[in-house]
């Protein structure tokens, strides 16, 4: 499979400041956690600035963004004040995702058909200011047409459901949510979209999911930050590449 794409990892940096906030303070800092990724291997920062600002907070957006070397990715609602702050700081990407107050974490993709009329000056705005605009969305068909239509340069794949299904151990259902994502990222390139991929991945799913070569990046959190615990985030961020080029030099050498 020679020409495959490189595969980047961005480093969701969201529950280091779940436990800052915890007890308040200024510790742990995101914004060192983001330098430490980015030394350990990560190709870029994501951070979700929320509506309740249960963890990222507007000044640690403006930090990421001053002292950073790498790409920040601003996830965020399709809101006016998210779009205001999202003008205001200028990351080099926006991914526009769902969000309920009442969630623990984003449990689904983004509405891009029924919420057409909505997204699209939204986009239209994040475009003019130079931003590059990512959708969320499930690795669904009408979902990718519309991420098109709206005039989005990149989709990124929600793969929560494939990996609830192997984390649980259901093995045809795993196999049929991967077959989704398969038939997705195919389709994206397909339309001209670039194609991402995030949500609940691990060491073993990362390593899957690399062998896809429409695929060129995933972001990953929860897991690294949890893994951090035990070997520390550098270690846990030099795991994470390791396995995601695994299983990209595997599909090359298939």
């Amino acid at each position: 499979m020679s020409g495959t794409r490189a595969l980047r990892l961005g480093v969701n940096v969201d529950h280091i400041a779940t436990v800052r906030n915890a007890r308040g303070g200024a510790r742990p800092d995101p914004v060192r956690a983001a330098l430490l990724a980015i030394d350990a291997g990560a190709d870029g920062i994501t951070a979700h600035l929320r509506e309740d600002r249960r963890h990222i907070r507007d000044e640690d957006m403006r930090r990421l963004k001053a002292a950073i070397s790498k790409p920040l990715n601003f996830e965020m609602a399709a809101t006016e004040q998210m779009l205001d702050i999202a003008l205001s700081v200028a990351p080099h990407a926006c991914c526009l995702v769902p969000e309920k107050r009442t969630e623990r974490t984003t449990e689904g993709g983004l509405d891009v058909v029924g919420g057409f009329g909505h997204l699209k000056p939204f986009i239209a705005e994040l475009s003019r200011g130079g931003v590059r605009v990512s959708l969320f969305i499930e690795p669904d068909g009408a979902a990718l047409e519309a991420a098109a239509a709206l005039g989005a340069p990149v989709v990124e794949l929600h793969t929560g459901a494939w990996c609830h299904a192997v984390e649980q151990g259901e093995e045809a259902r795993a196999e049929s949510e991967f077959e989704r994502l398969r038939v997705a990222a195919m389709r994206a390139s397909g339309l001209g979209l670039e194609c991402h991929a995030g949500h609940g991945l691990d060491f073993d799913t990362a390593r899957r999911i690399a062998s896809l070569p429409e695929i060129v990046e995933l972001n990953i959190g929860h897991f690294l930050v949890g893994e951090a615990l035990f070997v520390g985030l550098a270690e846990s961020v030099r795991l994470m590449r390791k396995a995601m080029d695994e299983g990209r030099a595997a599909a090359e050498g298939a």
